[in-house]
């Protein structure tokens, strides 16, 4: 081989590396970029670079869209002010002294005319005190066996034994609203209780608060009967996340931790009413069968196209893919190169316009799209997938198929799924309900780091699921807790409207 031959080896040689090197750099630049925006990373699972760069670019795009705006709430937005109480809602009137002084000209007021009343309402909560009532049980023998029975204290909601002193239910709801509603650790919890009610407890009186609960919800079968309501809906939502538990299980046959990373798997009616929170050992399709919602269920599920979900796919009447993912999944791709993957930035506006068609549809009562709008929106759809395959088949990659190819391929064989939305108006077109039924775990878990065992992640999830679907039927939450404590908690209808 002469000189100019060996010469023009070694640069084709060293141009198929350049290209391999372009595009392993592309893959890794795509895998530093990804977060909550554009992927399904939790933000409690992103790096510190990517969770700056996304609060920046947050910031960034609301300084672009408030320009033109004003602060504050926008025209026909609901206000949140208070309306005045009238009548039999008005619990106490009172009558101020009259003003001594001119607020104008600061003269004596004494003697002056009358010249009518204004009204005024404060709304306030009466001081808080802790109440001490000790009781006196009464004792009877039975004059059959014998036995003495002692009475039992109504108002303890079951809390109170004979010889014993315990916190009431009120102070016990205090402690399991901090913690559940507000994701607040169970020491500060303590706290909190002390600083606000001056009421003493320590961190295990709350925690002890918390699985008391638990427990009761368990003993009424909340479980079996939030399944089964779930069970009888047309359409769920589904979606699950990562979550820190510092001991893991110990699996009884090999004396090891069990593997796989614990998840919250969460299954919940599109428009939020009931909603099932569940804690698995790991995210495997049978973690997830196991849940005990969807195996044999035959409705329509609306998810993100993780696997574990497919296992249910033949049984169900129809998929609906997230859009949100979607519009995700096509950013990433988009973030590649803003020409080479222009196709996926237009697939993203056709499916944002799809949305809006539909949300249009409804509000005017109809239950059906134009059939001709469908048609044209799925045709440039078609157009754009069509094309993210043709120009992504053979572009370099570092390994295997290329990121856009891959999803072009994807959204090209799951067309039926992409659009079940449009054909059927009672499925959402966005999984947001279950991404919104997340974001609990997530901040409790920013703020406390993780959960210690499974067994306490259980017992979050199912006072999480319990508070949350029944305040969504009319149930104030520190209700809830008084009926769970006395045996009596609201359990989800097997029917629901």
């Amino acid at each position: 081989m002469g000189r100019v031959e060996a010469l023009e080896t070694e640069n084709a040689e060293l141009r198929a590396e350049n290209a391999e090197l372009r595009a392993e750099n592309a893959e890794l630049k795509r895998r530093l970029g990804m977060d909550s925006t554009n992927s399904g990373t939790p933000t409690s699972k992103e790096g510190i670079q990517a969770a700056a760069e996304r609060k920046a670019r947050r910031r960034s795009s609301q300084r672009v869209r408030s320009k033109d705006r004003k602060p504050g709430g926008q025209p026909g937005r609901k206000g949140a002010g208070l309306e005045p109480a009238r009548g039999d809602e008005i619990d106490r009137t009172e009558r101020a002294e009259p003003p001594a002084e001119c607020s104008s000209c600061h003269a004596g007021l004494a003697g002056a005319t009358d010249a009518g009343e204004g009204w005024a309402q404060i709304w306030d909560i009466p001081p808080i005190s802790l109440r001490r009532t000790h009781w006196v049980l009464p004792r009877r023998r039975c004059g059959c066996c014998g036995r003495v029975t002692t009475a039992a204290v109504a108002s303890g909601a079951g809390l109170a034994q004979a010889g014993t002193v315990v916190y009431g239910p009120g102070v016990n709801a205090a402690a399991v609203l901090l913690c559940s509603e507000g994701n607040v650790p169970i020491e500060r919890a303590a706290m909190l209780i002390e600083a606000l009610l001056g009421v003493p407890v320590a961190a295990g009186f709350v925690a002890r608060a918390l699985e008391r609960v638990s427990q009761r919800l368990a003993e009424a079968g909340f479980d079996a009967a939030m399944r089964d309501a779930l069970r009888a809906e047309d359409v769920l939502c589904g979606d699950e996340t990562p979550v820190n538990v510092a001991f893991k299980d110990i699996d009884a046959a090999t004396g090891e931790p069990v593997s796989g990373a614990e998840q919250v798997v969460t299954v919940r009616t599109p428009d939020e009413r009931l909603i099932l929170l569940a804690a698995t050992s790991s995210r495997s399709k049978d973690a997830i069968r196991a849940v005990g919602v969807l195996g044999g269920w035959n409705g329509f599920l609306v998810r993100d196209d993780y696997a574990g979900w497919h296992q249910f796919d033949t049984e169900l009447a129809g998929v609906g893919l997230c859009g949100a993912h979607l519009i995700r999944d096509l950013q990433a791709v988009l973030d590649l190169h803003n020409d080479h993957q222009a196709w996926a930035g237009r697939a993203q506006q056709i499916l944002r316009e799809a949305g809006a068609a539909v949300t249009d549809t409804k509000a005017q009562g109809h239950h059906h799209l134009d059939p001709d709008l469908l048609t044209g929106i799925q045709e440039r759809f078609d157009r754009e997938i069509a094309w993210g395959m043709a120009t992504n088949r053979h572009r370099d990659w570092h390994k295997g198929n290329h990121p856009g190819y891959v999803l072009a391929k994807r959204l090209h064989d799951k067309a039926e799924q992409v659009w079940l939305w449009c054909r059927n108006l009672d499925v959402p077109w966005t999984n947001n309900a279950s991404e919104r039924a997340l974001k609990n775990p997530k901040l409790h878990q920013k703020v406390s780091g993780y959960w210690h065992t499974l067994a306490t992640l259980t017992r979050y999830c199912r006072l999480r699921s319990y508070l949350i679907s029944a305040r969504n039927h009319g149930i104030r939450p520190i209700d809830a807790i008084h009926t769970a404590l006395a045996r009596n908690p609201w359990l989800p209808p097997t029917t629901t409207a």
